[in-house]
């Protein structure tokens, strides 16, 4: 085991000692692969803040219960606030409508004209669960129950921010999933350059009984390092990014009275994004080390 370790400690101290001797190489690599990430990185957590201000500023998902002239608005509020999917019910009257009606911009005059309220009362039903399907299917259980002259769901709003945020996170995949094969390509090169300066020194040591896996190591260690610093340079340019967006965006903010800022991602977000650099320049230098050593 011990062995197994200083073998290990080895590598990795050839690995940073390759770095070291190539600045210059390794900067610019660890650069490129740094922007790589952050614009998925960016892309990711612009849709989460997003997300966020979806939840904070759109209206809630409502149903609207229009009743019958002759219905009975105390059974009917009964059975409303019975079913468990109802959070929050409101009664609106004829005359309150019309009042709200009358004080639309542009159709005061028109509300004027009429000589009868047409509007019939109203109960705005809040639901527990937002969601599209759950919001139809309450609608239709509502629309059977006596009294009731028509049903209306507000969700329109809902379906396009799922769909919305279908779609970024999609296209945040696709862009994600090219950026990660051009990071692996650059590794890969970069690894194989490193080999063709090393062939003689490789030749050398496979003559001597090296085995495949302590060729391997020390470059599998080297695109790992490789991976992390572009990690690490990406995490830095979004953050550099974000604390730009963020002056103009608290000035926007202020003029709504809020105090929002974009939000940088969560420590672990964080450490997955490093983790996956790293991952992806090691599975570079895999490929490319085996590929020579074939």
């Amino acid at each position: 085991m011990m062995a197994w370790l200083r073998q290990h400690r080895d590598a990795l101290a050839r690995a940073f000692g390759k770095l070291r001797a190539q600045r210059s190489a390794s900067l610019l690599n660890a650069l490129v692969i740094g922007v790589a990430l952050s614009l998925p990185a960016g892309g990711y957590a612009l849709l989460a803040n997003l997300q966020l201000v979806a939840q904070r500023f759109t209206l809630d998902p409502q149903v609207s219960v229009f009743l019958k002239a002759e219905a009975k608005r105390s059974e009917l509020e009964g059975r409303l606030r019975g079913d468990a999917r109802v959070a929050q019910l409101r009664f609106v009257s004829r005359e309150e409508a019309l009042q709200e009606l009358r004080r639309s911009e542009g159709l005061a005059e028109v509300v004027a004209a009429l000589d009868r309220n047409p509007l019939p009362d109203a109960f705005v039903v809040r639901a527990r669960d937002g969601s599209a399907a759950a919001l139809e299917a309450l609608a239709a259980d509502v629309l059977a129950m006596p009294g009731v002259a028509q049903v209306q769901v507000d969700s329109a709003w809902a379906q396009r921010l799922g769909a919305l945020a279908r779609v970024g996170r999609l296209a945040l995949a696709a862009l994600a999933a090219v950026l990660a094969t051009g990071l692996v390509a650059v590794t890969f090169n970069t690894i194989r350059l490193q080999i063709l300066t090393q062939r003689e020194e490789i030749e050398v040591s496979q003559l001597l009984g090296a085995t495949d896996v302590f060729i391997r190591r020390p470059f599998l260690y080297l695109g790992l390092l490789q991976g992390l610093a572009g990690g690490v340079l990406g995490l830095a340019i979004l953050w550099g990014a974000m604390a730009i967006l963020n002056q103009g965006v608290s000035e926007l903010a202020q003029t709504y009275g809020s105090s929002f800022r974009l939000a940088f991602p969560a420590w672990p977000d964080v450490l997955a994004g490093l983790g996956i650099t790293a991952f992806l320049g090691w599975l570079g230098a895999l490929l490319s080390v085996s590929r020579y050593l074939r």
